[in-house]
């Protein structure tokens, strides 16, 4: 992301929180009651799909809320804000999961085992801060005492969701901090002056060094060669359509793709795959890497599913 671009987006949260605190004072949440409490709209609104003039039940309830804390109602302007940040926190929302999802289910964990590349890195601390702030803020605008944690149905599900969240984070600390540094080690990844390309003969472990990503060489290994697609347009960022990365052996995968090997065989010839003497075991950095890169992808299955209580159940 352009430094332009985030510097934009920060300064509109900035604003956010400034504006928020001058409004601190009276600073309140409306919800859904009627998803708290299990009740039916129509239990408090004369209205049957909710809203409008409140019935006898209706105007109690309000009051018992009131009482507890647990109710103060929302200026024009705070709710203006309010829609502001919540708009930002959903967008962001978005493209996070809609990346996890898009790199487990189609490119597979395997993308990133060598340690993740440094745009869904951006990608995701940028996400994980910005969901924070206005989490935060979006929080705090709903829940107005701490009992309505445990109180209300709705808090109790916000409470999961934030759980959840802090879950996600957790693993984004450790993936980041402990184990992408073991895993660019283990591959020698160290940037692209350590990837001239000069070397012609390789394993199978040296070849998943040769990606594409970051300014890296991208090689391909087919039947015993190994050849540079570096310079193909359908191997834009080590990636060909999406399906097959670069750093692997591709001799079985071509037996189902819509070409034949004349592709592969058209690519400049820069040395011989060396086969492995013996598998060695995969290690804990790494296994803990796969088993964190499919708890993301739960987590984030869990918190849709309490998003869909939260608003259709």
């Amino acid at each position: 992301m352009r430094p332009k671009v985030l510097k934009r987006l920060l300064l509109i949260i900035y604003l956010s929180i400034f504006v928020t605190a001058l409004f601190s004072s009276i600073s309140s949440a409306t919800t859904d009651y009627a998803r708290q409490t299990g009740l039916q709209c129509s239990e408090c609104h004369t209205e049957a799909i909710g809203g409008g003039q409140l019935t006898k039940e209706g105007e109690k309830f309000l009051d018992e809320m009131r009482i507890k804390g647990l109710y103060m109602p929302l200026t024009m302007t705070q709710k203006a804000i309010r829609l502001m940040i919540g708009y930002i926190h959903l967008l962001v929302a978005i493209a996070w999961f809609g990346t996890i999802l898009y790199v487990h289910i189609l490119l597979k964990p395997a993308y990133a085992s060598k340690g993740l590349p440094k745009g869904e890195l951006i990608l995701g601390w940028f996400s994980i801060i910005i969901l924070s702030v206005t989490g935060t803020l979006l929080t705090l605008s709903i829940i107005p005492a701490w009992k309505a944690f445990y109180m209300t149905r709705f808090g109790i599900l916000l409470g999961i969701k934030i759980i959840l969240f802090i879950l996600m984070v957790t693993t984004a600390v450790i993936v980041t901090f402990y184990i992408g540094p073991k895993m660019r080690k283990r591959w020698g990844i160290k940037g692209k002056e350590d990837l001239s390309g000069n070397k012609r003969d390789l394993t199978s472990e040296e070849l998943h060094s040769f990606d594409g990503k970051e300014g890296r060489p991208a090689y391909v290994a087919y039947k015993g060669s190994i050849y540079d697609v570096t310079q193909s347009k359908l191997w834009k960022n080590g990636s060909h359509l999406q399906k097959h990365l670069a750093g692997h052996n591709l001799t079985n995968a071509l037996k189902t793709a819509p070409h034949g090997e004349d592709k592969i065989l058209a690519m400049p010839k820069i040395g011989h795959l060396i086969p492995a003497i013996e598998k060695t075991a995969k290690p804990f950095y790494e296994k803990l890497f796969y088993f964190f890169a499919y708890l993301n992808l739960a987590l984030v299955f869990l918190i849709v599913f309490v998003i869909a209580l939260w608003k259709w159940d």
